[in-house]
Formats: C-alpha cells, sequence, structure tokens
C-alpha cells in the first residue's frame, strides 16, 4: 500500500511542453499576488482574492509547510517561456486505500483559453495514474465555471452529475459538477 510519504516525500517535478510544474517559493508571491488579487481567478474559489501581498505570502508559506510535512498539495505552475509563476494545479486529496484522488487548479486570467491549464492538468492526472496508481480522479466545478469545466473535459473525465448546494460559498450555497476519469479510460505515456 502507497503511502503520502512514499510519493510526496521528495515532492517531485513534472515537465511538459510548455511547463515546469514545481515547489511554490517564497519569491514567487509577487506574481501569485498579481493573479490571485483578481477577483475573475478567484469567483468560482474557496479563497477570497488576495487583498495584499502579505496575503500571497502566508499562502506560500502553508503550502511550503506541507512540502514539509510531505501532505499532498499543490504544484506551482511555472511559464517555460517566460520563467514566470502562473497558477497551481495539484491534489486536493487522495485516498490511498481506495486509490481515488481529485484534483484543483487556478491559473492566471493572462494565460486563459490557451491550452495551459489542460497541459498542466494533464500532467497532473498521468502522475496520478502512474506513481500514485490510482483507479479514479475527480474534479469538481461550480456549475457557472465553464472554464474549469471545458479543462476536465478536454483531458478525457466524464460529467457524472450535479451535486446540489454542495459548497457555500462567500453566503451562497453553490451547485457542483462532479467529472471523473477512470485508470481503464487513460491512455498512461512514457
Amino acid at each position: 500500500m502507497l503511502r503520502v510519504a512514499d510519493i510526496f516525500g521528495r515532492f517531485p517535478q513534472l515537465e511538459t511542453e510548455q511547463l515546469i510544474l514545481r515547489k511554490m517559493r517564497k519569491d514567487d508571491a509577487r506574481d501569485l499576488y498579481e493573479y490571485a488579487s483578481d477577483p475573475d481567478v478567484s469567483r468560482h474559489t474557496l479563497w477570497n482574492a488576495h487583498r495584499s501581498l502579505l496575503d500571497s505570502q502566508r499562502f506560500l508559506e502553508a503550502v511550503i509547510e506541507q512540502y514539509k510535512s510531505k501532505e499532498v498539495t499543490n504544484w506551482g505552475i511555472e511559464h517555460k517561456a517566460d520563467r514566470k509563476f502562473i497558477g497551481t494545479c495539484g491534489f486536493v486529496y487522495w485516498n490511498p486505500d481506495h486509490r481515488r484522488a481529485e484534483i484543483g487548479y487556478a491559473l492566471s486570467k493572462s494565460y486563459w483559453n490557451q491550452g495551459i491549464m489542460s497541459e498542466a492538468a494533464h500532467a497532473v492526472m498521468q502522475f496520478g495514474f502512474k506513481k500514485m496508481l490510482l483507479n479514479r480522479l475527480e474534479a469538481r466545478c461550480n456549475v457557472e465555471n465553464i472554464g474549469s469545466e471545458r479543462v476536465m473535459q478536454k483531458i478525457g473525465m466524464t460529467y457524472e452529475g450535479t451535486i446540489r448546494e454542495q459548497l457555500l460559498i462567500r453566503g451562497k450555497f453553490e451547485d457542483v459538477k462532479l467529472y471523473s476519469i477512470l485508470r481503464s479510460e487513460v491512455s498512461l505515456e512514457c
């Protein structure tokens, strides 16, 4: 049986054609603040738009602590051409006993509609099925978050249904769409 520390004890770096998925660092704070302070980016998230650079620094400190504790967490997305930190993608949870996990992500608005998040999510999905030996990978989004839903569709996930009023976000109960993909439905790349 795999344990979280077996996989995330030495946090792996992933690379795609356009991206490096890596540990987040304290010096990512300005790039993080640049997109996390944008209300359009945080509109459908559980977190509020960052109001100051300090909010971004605190977020990074929390993630860095998760790396040290060998917990399941997010990769920072670095755009190769720009050498810029532009978002996050990773696992919201992992249940090794049931070989099931959920992914989540956020991306700077400057990089929307370019296939970047689909590329990052695909890399994380491949990692999950190959290294974590997942049987099932899930993702969720608010019903109004069309961009996030498109990412799920592009990486081959199947819509399973809408979970009514699952999340309380900024004082309003939100319906959430559930997508998943199974190991048997994935072509594992070498």
